[in-house]
């Protein structure tokens, strides 16, 4: 059975510990205020909110590309054909394998159309928003936060209806994870959270850490059974990514540019940027929305829980790997992870004053 959530993650550390990750996290504060946010502003974030009137700006290359490859689609012709005509067009890459996205959106958005598009996103948002303030409500201990963690992930997740970036890959797989770690109960209740992730894996190959970090854990926790079914989901799944690779690859030519590399090693700056220019901590002055990444990842480490314990090395690790890979152009990554980790803030004090109490003399 899972434990007892509580907001005293850090009781019973010793206190020379809890000193040495209070002086860390501080030095981290002041360092996410200050390291640069490496993509435009103007870049990402659309002139319009939700729910206001929007105004019309330029689209953007890439997503231009995938409405040219949807609508043909929607005139019958083949996905791999298609993609790699139009990454010629506009000058993009088609090797390696991964410059080209995976097909499962591009399908699902010529057969659902933009007003299916719409009621997806909408219902997606709606199920997500409610199946997390059902889990802080059930969660002992938690009465104070369900209010403010329902309203941060509604805040994190509403850009799930930003229709710009519907065609964006990177935006269903962040709110699909959002809901699928809400429903998520290990050892007890995971099929749902294993079908979210499954699509969400289909759509965007940036999922698989979320996959293999499932099925680490439940084999850690002894839940054998659902360590199986999540090493056979990530198995499938990599047969499935070769054969993507091997349908890319008989259409590549010589002449065809190869993707710039990818592991550029932007530091503490990678990360920040991906999360906060995929989310809506853009409109945040910078000195203000680097610290709150932080914290909120802080906050999931200190929700002492086993949903907390997954959702801080979740954020750690696609952190860590922002550091490394990804130029700043590929700031969209980001919202893979970004819609959860709001949550994180809700927790944010209580874990504070934790280990306050046990560093203090």
């Amino acid at each position: 059975m899972q434990a007892a959530a509580t907001l005293d993650r850090f009781a019973g550390w010793p206190a020379w510990l809890a000193r040495a990750l209070l002086a860390a996290l501080a030095l981290l504060l002041i360092a996410s205020a200050i390291v640069p946010i490496e993509a435009l502003k103007q870049e990402v974030a659309p002139r319009g909110l939700v729910g206001a009137a929007e105004v019309e700006r330029p689209r953007d290359k890439d997503l231009a590309v995938y409405d040219a490859v949807i609508a043909r689609l929607q005139r019958g012709e083949g996905y791999y054909d298609v993609v790699i005509e139009e990454h010629r067009k506009a000058a993009f890459p088609v090797k390696p394998g991964f410059a080209v996205r995976l097909p499962t959106l591009a399908w699902l958005a010529a057969l659902l159309g933009d007003t299916g598009l719409t009621l997806a996103a909408i219902a997606l948002l709606g199920g997500t928003v409610w199946a997390w303030w059902r889990r802080l409500r059930a969660e002992p201990g938690l009465q104070a936060q369900v209010a403010v963690g329902t309203a941060l992930i509604l805040f994190g997740a509403v850009l799930g209806l930003n229709r710009y970036f519907f065609v964006l890959h990177e935006l269903w797989a962040g709110m699909l994870l959002a809901l699928a770690l809400a429903l998520y109960r290990p050892g007890e209740r995971w099929g749902a959270t294993f079908a979210l992730a499954a699509l969400a894996l289909a759509i965007r190959e940036h999922v698989l850490p979320f996959v293999l970090l499932a099925g680490a854990l439940a084999m850690w926790w002894r839940n054998w059974r659902e360590a199986a079914a999540w090493a056979l989901l990530a198995g499938l799944f990599m047969a499935a990514l070769m054969l993507h690779h091997h349908l890319v690859a008989v259409r590549t030519l010589p002449s065809d540019q190869p993707s710039m590399p990818w592991l550029v090693l932007r530091g503490l700056s990678g990360w920040l940027s991906n999360v906060v220019l995929s989310s809506n901590l853009r409109f945040l002055p910078h000195w203000l929305a680097g610290p709150l990444v932080v914290l909120m990842t802080f906050g999931w480490a200190a929700w002492r829980s086993r949903l907390g314990t997954f959702g801080a090395l979740l954020f750690l690790g696609y952190g860590a790997a922002f550091m490394i890979a990804g130029r700043p152009d590929n700031y969209y990554w980001g919202a893979v992870v970004a819609p959860p980790m709001f949550l994180g803030l809700a927790f944010a004090a209580p874990g504070l004053r934790s280990l306050w109490r046990v560093a203090r003399p």
